[in-house]
């Protein structure tokens, strides 16, 4: 919708096994080293930023002060509750609301900076959920990403792929591990501007298909 507010989604996608577990494994993640991937995710942004997918609200303690609000959406009720808590304390302001990547409750180009971690790995289209950030990022604006993805060693690919159709989305609340999000990303109207790969294992219970991540900056054309 152009020029106005989008209505919030009629129904909230809830994911109550997921909901509860990824609250602990996030920060069991954040132990091995995730949280500093998060912060130099963040690091030197400033003014307006949208997060989608925020999750339990991980990512606000790391919002540097030159930023003068955070809106964080979360279609997970759960979650929801969670971040909210998460942003009484931030050293940000920081606005929770409901809504979905593909369809953002948000004005077109009202955000300087758009967020996604660890989210566009879950989503059911990559292309929707870019799409709707470049609309509500400003021209010229930055996408932040930070994601684990699909892996350069084709038997590690195959073992992705495979897992992506047997069992992985399912446990995962959609999650997949063979995305190849930084192309879809360049697809999408942006630019990427830096983009780092990182092998990182966010838990010893889980396998090295989620190992590959890629932590990057990307330019809104």
């Amino acid at each position: 919708m152009m020029g106005g507010q989008l209505s919030a989604p009629a129904c909230a996608i809830e994911h109550p096994f997921f909901a509860r577990m990824y609250p602990r494994f996030a920060a069991q993640a954040d132990e091995r080293g995730q949280a500093e991937h998060r912060r130099k995710l963040l690091d030197g942004i400033t003014r307006r930023v949208v997060e989608v997918g925020a999750g339990n609200g991980r990512n606000f303690r790391h919002y540097p002060a030159s930023v003068s609000e955070v809106v964080a959406v979360e279609p997970e009720p759960r979650l929801r509750e969670l971040a909210e808590s998460e942003a009484a304390s931030a050293c940000v302001p920081v606005r929770v609301v409901a809504g979905e990547a593909a369809a953002l409750p948000l004005e077109d180009e009202s955000f300087d900076v758009g967020v996604a971690s660890l989210v566009l790995c879950s989503v059911a289209e990559q292309a929707e959920a870019l799409a709707e950030l470049r609309r509500v990022i400003r021209p010229g604006g930055e996408l932040r990403f930070y994601e684990h993805v699909v892996s350069p060693s084709a038997r590690l690919a195959r073992m992705q792929r495979l897992a992506d159709r047997l069992f992985w989305p399912r446990l995962g609340a959609g999650c997949h591990c063979s995305r190849d999000t930084q192309l879809v990303i360049k697809a999408s109207g942006f630019e990427v501007e830096s983009c780092r790969r990182l092998e990182f294992k966010p838990s010893v219970l889980i396998g090295s298909w989620t190992k590959p991540h890629i932590l990057g900056v990307a330019r809104r054309a």
